[in-house]
């Protein structure tokens, strides 16, 4: 894989220290990975090299030319309006998990494919699997309800062979289920994780969108006018939002107990954190884990739940972890 190379050595703020997107990106390096990003590199008002983060097409070349740089993908493509990823956040979410899996292996992170992680939602874009794999050789199944967005997750896995034996996407056919009929009875996952939609409505979905495209500094948008980022309905939001969506994932995971060491999710809104862990002490875990995030002025946290004791966790790591 290739490491990162630049001229301005300043960081990003928040960011993970093993994340490698902590530093300005290297363009020259991005447009010779990507040469179809050439077009939407010009310099901002600060007279940095930078891309327009309003234009959709921009951010699909920049997250390609990411891929290819530092992760060796090199076909990787989305529908329109499905949801285009920031990848330096996301890549922060599975230091974190690695992290988490460390303090429960004597500082060490357990890497190479005997390490399974489950992705809740993996979308049509398959980002937190490829990072995973390519930076800890993790194996994944990615979960979905959407069929269009199981179907692209699956052509990126095809045609990049690297990850083939690596990752496997899986339709999900009940909107009322987490885990049953994705997770089989035989199966045991060392982690899961998901980015859920956190918004409880289709308006307040695009309330959200206006907020951002202002943020960016554009006028308001139209009705039907999609964020840079994109995304659909399962992508964005859900009846109840993510206190509704995870506090069933929390309920839903007492039911595979065994079968999984941790249990993660993002939680975007901090208020959203009593709920979640009310529902925690109802189904009884044994260790809760809230670890905050950050990028930028933006702040997340990733809430970690397991049911195993401390003698069953020796185990899992006995049979499991190299």
């Amino acid at each position: 894989m290739t490491s990162i190379s630049t001229s301005d050595t300043s960081e990003k703020q928040g960011l993970h220290p093993r994340n490698p997107h902590r530093f300005r990106y290297d363009f020259n390096a991005l447009i010779k990975a990507c040469p179809a990003l050439a077009p939407f590199v010009a310099l901002n008002k600060y007279g940095d090299e930078s891309v327009d983060f309003t234009h959709p097409e921009a951010v699909k070349q920049l997250n390609k030319a990411i891929l290819i740089h530092f992760y060796g993908i090199h076909h990787w493509d989305i529908p329109s309006n499905y949801l285009r990823p920031p990848i330096p956040g996301r890549a922060d979410y599975i230091h974190y998990i690695a992290d988490l899996l460390s303090e429960s292996n004597e500082g060490v992170i357990p890497a190479g494919k005997a390490i399974m992680g489950l992705d809740i939602g993996v979308g049509a874009n398959c980002v937190y699997p490829i990072i995973g794999n390519r930076s800890y050789g993790w194996r994944f199944v990615g979960s979905d309800i959407d069929p269009k967005a199981v179907q692209n997750a699956k052509r990126i896995l095809t045609t990049n062979t690297v990850l083939t034996p690596f990752i496997e996407c899986r339709l999900q056919s009940s909107a009322s289920s987490v885990f049953k009929g994705i997770v089989r009875p035989d199966e045991r996952f060392d982690f899961t994780m998901c980015n859920p939609p956190f918004h409880s409505s289709a308006e307040e979905a695009a309330a959200g969108t206006q907020r951002k495209w202002q943020n960016l500094g554009r006028p308001p948008l139209a009705q039907k006018r999609s964020l840079n980022f994109g995304g659909q309905h399962a992508e964005l939001w859900c009846e109840g939002g993510e206190k509704a969506f995870i506090t069933q994932m929390i309920e839903q995971s007492a039911q595979i107990a065994s079968q999984c060491f941790w249990f993660t999710s993002l939680v975007s809104k901090k208020n959203t954190l009593p709920f979640l862990y009310k529902a925690l002490k109802k189904v009884k875990v044994f260790d809760t884990r809230t670890i905050e995030m950050a990028q930028g002025q933006k702040v997340s946290r990733m809430v970690a739940w397991t049911f195993l004791g401390t003698h069953q966790q020796n185990e899992w790591r006995r049979q499991r972890w190299p």
